[in-house]
């Protein structure tokens, strides 16, 4: 059974930047509803254990916070972005604080804030080592608190968007989204605005920091709806995750104090050379390549990790700060923290790249709006440093939630879609590329609820063809080729021939993916139809990662290159964009924002 809601604004993701647009909506007056495929509380947002970067004390300044930013994203990040987040993050925190998040505090009751890696003073606000999972709780209150309507356990699988030829004519009116617990499909109106703010797609790699539910739902609509994806092939590998899971370590260990050695004794960020001047707390990009550097050339233990350690900076001091790492060490490598170092290696953690938006939440379909890591507004560019995701997430959709409900922000600086100076990719690509048989995203039937409806019956086509088929290929298989290739070869160190075969092997899936068949053939909790559609998201996303790859022919930030070991500024201060372009992807650039209130000019990156 088919049922139809309508709201003003629908928000797609309850984590926080879903939550935090939704109360901005909300407060601006606007009827607004949340609609998740996980309860809120479970959003991939409880995961951060770092903290929140705010320049909140005497002797910081936004300018300072920005220049740090604008550094740690080697000068790919846009100024107008940066600027935004760096001016606003310190009443961002100071809401929270009013809200009731329990930040860790010092003697006298100032809210506590530590180094993390990259920053010119120590900015970091936290919550122990669990600053993303009281973050989640504090705002959800919130939501509960105002009475804002939560579809929880509605998974979001297709937008309502017109079909004008081209995508900055188009106009979002809803979503369409299958009911988990009872399998009917819904529609959601949104009369003035969809906010995505449905976090990352670190499935697609099999060694990730992010959830089994993280499978770029959001990148991959928007994607397919005709917003170009931005900078993509920008892909950080957190430095310290546990070796047999991939679960964090947080960057706050090292802020602590503590300290990485290798096999032979070794503290080689300073005595190898990475990172001489902040050696633990260079920027993450520079301290994963120093590690599979050490294990690559045999300094490693077990030829799989090096060691983390926290020991000496007590037990008083750890349990106080750090104690949700102890638990995490105990349970999965059976280490106890306080009295022995912990195995770490890198893993994938955040795609810096995403949905294109302005510094507003908008992207180039009217209506459509993106925050969060789903969203590249471009604050991160190359690298993102630790501690800056969390108030992003809370800027930007605080901004998205206010703009959707109408509240005047004044005019954008940043120029979405295929407008401005853009410069078409005049290279090629070894193997065919897009969709083996591309659907339409998009509806030719009229406006408003007429959009939604056709787009119901889009997807209940889809669903029908994948629920009928008998017997093929299960989704596993297809998500294990792309994870294993995307793994291998798209990883810190990558070589065009690996991409090349990555390439190619994302294309075998896409055409496997054209047999799979959903053994389920039940409605209630049919999570193996959800794992289906997810698979064909992380295909699309992952595609778009590799496509850049091989064009940005430079060494930036997280993207190293064999043969181009050097940032290009000549060649290369321009963002990436991948367009859908009806299953026919196409990639071209636009110019990097350099000049804000303040002009940053590139300089060498060192730590």
């Amino acid at each position: 059974m088919v049922q139809l809601q309508s709201h003003e604004v629908i928000v797609v993701g309850g984590g926080g930047a879903g939550l935090r647009a939704a109360i901005a909506a909300h407060e601006a007056g606007a009827d607004t509803a949340i609609v998740t495929k996980l309860h809120p509380v479970r959003s991939h947002t409880g995961a951060a254990e770092g903290g929140i970067n705010a320049a909140l004390r005497d002797g910081d300044s936004w300018e300072l916070h920005a220049k740090d930013t604008m550094k740690g994203s080697d000068f790919l990040a846009d100024a107008p972005a940066i600027e935004v987040l760096a001016k606003d993050a310190p009443e961002n925190v100071i809401e929270l604080e009013h809200y009731g998040m329990p930040f860790s505090r010092e003697e006298e009751g100032t809210v506590s804030q530590r180094p993390f890696g990259g920053l010119s003073f120590p900015r970091t606000t936290y919550a122990g080592a669990e600053t993303g999972h009281h973050m989640l709780h504090t705002m959800y209150e919130q939501v509960v608190k105002r009475g804002i309507q939560v579809y929880d356990e509605f998974f979001v699988s297709r937008l309502a968007v017109t079909d004008e030829p081209d995508p900055t004519d188009r106009t979002c009116h809803g979503v369409v989204a299958i009911d988990v617990r009872r399998g009917d499909l819904w529609g959601f109106e949104a009369t003035r605005g969809v906010i995505l703010a449905t976090g990352p797609a670190g499935q697609v790699y099999d060694h990730t920091t992010n959830a089994v539910t993280c499978t770029g739902d959001g990148q991959a609509m928007a994607y397919r709806a005709g917003v170009p994806l931005e900078d993509m092939e920008f892909v950080q590998f957190h430095p310290t995750t546990l070796p047999s899971t991939g679960v964090l370590i947080s960057e706050g260990v090292r802020g602590e104090g503590g300290i990485l050695y290798n096999a032979e004794g070794e503290r080689f960020m300073f005595e190898r050379g990475y990172a001489t001047t902040d050696g633990e707390l260079a920027s993450r990009d520079v301290v994963s390549r120093a590690e599979l550097t050490e294990i690559n050339e045999g300094r490693g233990f077990e030829d799989e990790y090096v060691y983390l350690d926290m020991r000496h900076l007590g037990r008083e001091r750890i349990l106080d700060r750090l104690e949700n790492i102890l638990h995490l060490a105990e349970d999965f490598e059976g280490v106890d923290g306080l009295t022995e170092p912990m195995p770490v290696k890198p893993g994938q953690h955040y795609i810096m790249g995403g949905i294109e938006t302005n510094e507003h939440g908008q992207t180039c379909i009217d209506g459509l709006y993106a925050a969060g890591e789903c969203a590249c507004v471009s604050v991160h560019g190359a690298n993102r440093l630790g501690g800056n995701a969390l108030p992003e997430l809370i800027v930007f959709g605080r901004r998205a939630g206010l703009h959707a409900a109408g509240v005047d922000l004044g005019d954008p600086q940043i120029v979405t879609g295929r407008r401005g100076a853009v410069e078409d990719w005049d290279g090629t690509f070894e193997t065919e590329i897009g969709a083996v048989d591309p659907e339409p995203a998009y509806t030719d039937s009229g406006v408003g609820t007429d959009v939604v409806e056709a787009a119901i019956d889009a997807e209940q086509t889809r669903i029908d063809e994948l629920l009928d088929r008998e017997g093929g290929v299960r989704h596993p298989e297809v998500r294990r080729t792309l994870q294993r290739a995307m793994t291998d070869h798209v990883n810190v160190f990558r070589e065009l021939s690996g991409l090349q075969i990555a390439l190619k092997e994302i294309r075998s899936a896409r055409e496997a993916y054209q047999h799979v068949y959903v053994e389920d053939s039940g409605k209630t909790f049919n999570t193996d139809l959800i794992q289906a559609i997810e698979t064909q998201n992380l295909l699309d996303v992952a595609e778009t990662i590799v496509m850049g790859a091989i064009a940005r022919t430079e060494f930036r930030g997280a993207h190293w290159r064999a043969g181009h070991q050097a940032r290009d500024d000549d060649e290369w201060l321009k963002h990436t964009f991948v367009s859908w372009d009806d299953g026919a992807p196409s990639l071209w650039f636009k110019p990097v924002l350099l000049e804000g209130e303040k002009t940053y000019e590139p300089t060498i990156r060192s730590y």
